[in-house]
């Protein structure tokens, strides 16, 4: 049997930990009984320097059941740093890993098409959700917006995919070989190739607690993965650039055909309306590259994308 492992990222979870533990049990111990996963499989929950009594339960949970283990982190590093680690840390010890939240938005009764879909030569399942009937009009629309302007950039991105998805040891093996510090998981996964596909499920509303990735952390999160993926926002400056400087010489030679002809009033608005656009677009342009050149920054200095603090096996 196939030894499964859960990976599970956690920052603040102690009012909804007492119900994953006891969920993620109850679905444990149903697939070892059907002989579907090896009986050493495991729970790995990973503290991203939580505030609250994250770490403690999980230590208490690690302490009182053999089930479950722990990574902590020596600090905060962000969800998809929290989540590398756990993979990274864990792969080698197993046959496959689940990666999924704490929240119990994730169904856990598809962790058996999961593990199915593994047993028929799959490396990578993802789990994608089959409708966002929970997400609110703005959060639906502006998710559409991003998955199919990730698409338009070029970026190979799986439609309605968060983190739920299954990976075989050898797959996260070659993620390993990705040293990006700048992590955007639902890109860099499919770049890892391999037999994949899909299982479809209905993601529920948060059990307890509050949502860790309000407007803000997701639309950093979303530039990231812009811009970690593709050079296409510089082409346009490119582009745009171009086509902005056509503009100017038909303009000038615009300007030089009135000066001949005698008339030579120019008009307030439309001056006016040019050095606007044209400082926007600059001022624009400069913000673009400059994220580029911050990224290449950050690269450069190839710092740890997380340290571990204490592993419970």
């Amino acid at each position: 049997m196939n030894k499964l492992y859960l990976v599970i990222p956690c920052y603040n979870e102690e009012e909804v930990l007492p119900e994953t533990t006891k969920r993620l049990k109850e679905k444990m111990g149903t697939l070892m009984k059907k002989k579907k996963i090896a009986k050493d499989s495991k729970v790995i929950f990973v503290n991203d320097g939580s505030k609250d009594r994250t770490w403690e339960l999980i230590t208490q949970y690690h302490q009182t059941d053999s089930l479950f283990g722990g990574i902590n982190l020596s600090r905060n590093r962000g969800h998809q740093n929290a989540l590398l680690a756990g993979l990274m840390t864990v792969y080698e010890d197993c046959d496959m890993v689940i990666s999924m939240d704490a929240d119990l938005q994730d169904d856990i009764n598809v962790i058996d098409q999961f593990v199915e879909a593994y047993e028929q030569g799959h490396d990578v399942v993802y789990g994608v959700r089959s409708s966002r009937k929970t997400d609110t009009f703005f959060k639906k629309n502006t998710a559409l917006m991003f998955y199919r302007f990730m698409k338009l950039m070029g970026v190979d991105i799986v439609y309605n995919h968060a983190d739920y998805r299954l990976m075989s040891k050898r797959a996260i093996a070659a993620l390993s070989e990705f040293k990006e510090v700048n992590l955007f998981l639902r890109g860099l996964v499919p770049l890892v190739g391999y037999s994949h596909t899909t299982v479809e499920y209905e993601r529920s509303e948060r059990f307890a607690g509050e949502s860790k990735y309000p407007l803000k952390k997701m639309l950093n999160f979303a530039f990231d993965g812009i811009t970690s993926f593709s050079v296409k926002p510089i082409r346009l400056i490119t582009i745009a650039g171009f086509i902005v400087f056509v503009i100017s010489i038909l303009m000038l030679l615009y300007s030089l055909i009135r000066h001949i002809m005698g008339d030579t009033i120019v008009g307030w608005t439309s001056v006016m309306t040019s050095v606007w656009l044209l400082g926007g677009f600059q001022i624009l342009s400069i913000g673009i590259v400059g994220e580029y050149v911050g990224k290449i920054y950050l690269e450069s200095k190839e710092r740890p994308r997380f340290i571990i603090e204490s592993y419970l096996k």
